[in-house]
C-alpha cells in the first residue's frame, strides 16, 4: 500500500460496521415516505452513535440527493464524531472530466461540510474508462475535499487499475464497495475479497442483509413490501434451512437474532457491512451484530449451508 496517506484508511479498517443511508429518501427500493418518517431516520442515526457505528454510507443519487440532505441535518444535532462517506455517479452522459469535481462540491453543500472522509466512484460505467474518473479522484483527494478514495462495484481487474492510479499519486485506495452477503458470495469465490485483503483495500459490503430476506422476519407468505418481495418467495422458501441454523447459532450467542448473525458473519469474513436503518428499532438491531465473534466453526456451517443456493 501507498505509506504516504496510508494512515487515512485507519478509520476503514478499525470499524467494525458503518450504517447505510439508502433509504433516506428513496421511494423506488424503500417506499419512503410511506411506513417511516424522517423523525424516524433521525432516530436511526442517534441510535446508531449511541451503539458507536458512526461511519454513514450515503451517495448523491441516493433519493437524488435527499439522503445527503437529512443527514447533513442529522450532523448540525450531535457533537460526536461522524465519518461520512459518499459517491460521484459516473452517469453516461458525465464526460467533463470537471463533473467529478461539481458533484462533490453539491454534495459537500447538501451535507454542510468542506469535505468527507470517503469518496467514492459509484460503478465504473462506460464509456469513459476506470482510469478517467480515478484521475479526477485522486486531484479531490490532494486537494483536501476527502480524506480518502474509494469505489464502488469495480471487478477485481477494475480495481487493480484504479489502484494502479492511485499509486502514482502515492495515494491508498481505501475501500471497494460491492454486494456482499450469505446469499451473494461472488466476492469470495471470484477473488475479489482475497485481492483486497492483499492490497489492503477495505471490502465494504452494502445489502449485507440481502435486502432484508437474512432477517428471518419474512417467509415466502409474507414477503417484503414493494419491488422487494417481488419473485421473493423462491428465494424465502430456499433458505428456511439457513435461517434456522442462524437461529440456532444466534442463540448460542445470547439470543442474537438471524440478521445479527449475517451481519456478525460478513464482519467475520473481513467486511466492513453498512445495513440500513430506517427506525431507531432496526439500528438497535444492526449494533447488536458487533462485539462478538462466531466461532470459526459457526462460520463453516454458515458457509457450508448457504453454498447450496449462493452465487
Amino acid at each position: 500500500m501507498p505509506e504516504l496517506l496510508a494512515k487515512e484508511t485507519l478509520f476503514l479498517h478499525n470499524a467494525e460496521m458503518g450504517l447505510g443511508a439508502w433509504a433516506w429518501g428513496d421511494r423506488t427500493m424503500w417506499n419512503y415516505g410511506r411506513g417511516y418518517s424522517d423523525d424516524d431516520i433521525a432516530a436511526a442515526f442517534q441510535t446508531s452513535l449511541a451503539g458507536s457505528v458512526n461511519l454513514v454510507d450515503t451517495a448523491e443519487v441516493y433519493g437524488s440527493g435527499r439522503s445527503e440532505t437529512l443527514l447533513g441535518q442529522f450532523l448540525k444535532t450531535t457533537t460526536t464524531p461522524v465519518l461520512v462517506a459518499t459517491k460521484f455517479m459516473p452517469f453516461p452522459w458525465r464526460l467533463n472530466r470537471s463533473a467529478l469535481l461539481h458533484s462533490l462540491n453539491r454534495s459537500l453543500e447538501r451535507l454542510g461540510l468542506e469535505h468527507v472522509d470517503l469518496y467514492q466512484i459509484h460503478f465504473p460505467f462506460p464509456p469513459m474508462p476506470v482510469e478517467f474518473w480515478v484521475e479526477e479522484l485522486a486531484k479531490v483527494v490532494k486537494s483536501g475535499k476527502t480524506r480518502t478514495a474509494g469505489i464502488s462495484n469495480f471487478s477485481k481487474t477494475q480495481m487493480q487499475r484504479a489502484y494502479t492510479v492511485l499509486s502514482k499519486y502515492n495515494l491508498p485506495l481505501a475501500s471497494n464497495q460491492v454486494e456482499y452477503h450469505l446469499l451473494n458470495r461472488t466476492v469470495e469465490k471470484n477473488g475479489l475479497l482475497d485481492r483486497c485483503k492483499e492490497l489492503g483495500v477495505r471490502l465494504i459490503a452494502y445489502s449485507p442483509l440481502a435486502k432484508g430476506l437474512l432477517t428471518g422476519k419474512y417467509t415466502p407468505e409474507n414477503p417484503p413490501p414493494g419491488i422487494r418481495g417481488r419473485n421473493s418467495s423462491g428465494t424465502l422458501k430456499g433458505i428456511k434451512p439457513l435461517i434456522a441454523l442462524m437461529t440456532e447459532i444466534g442463540k448460542s450467542h445470547g439470543e442474537k437474532t438471524p440478521g445479527q448473525v449475517a451481519l456478525n458473519w460478513v464482519i467475520c469474513k473481513g467486511g466492513l457491512p453498512i445495513p440500513g436503518a430506517k427506525t431507531a428499532r432496526q439500528a438497535g438491531e444492526n449494533v447488536g451484530a458487533i462485539g462478538w465473534r462466531l466461532t470459526p466453526e459457526e462460520v463453516k456451517a454458515l458457509d457450508d449451508t448457504s453454498d447450496k443456493f449462493t452465487k
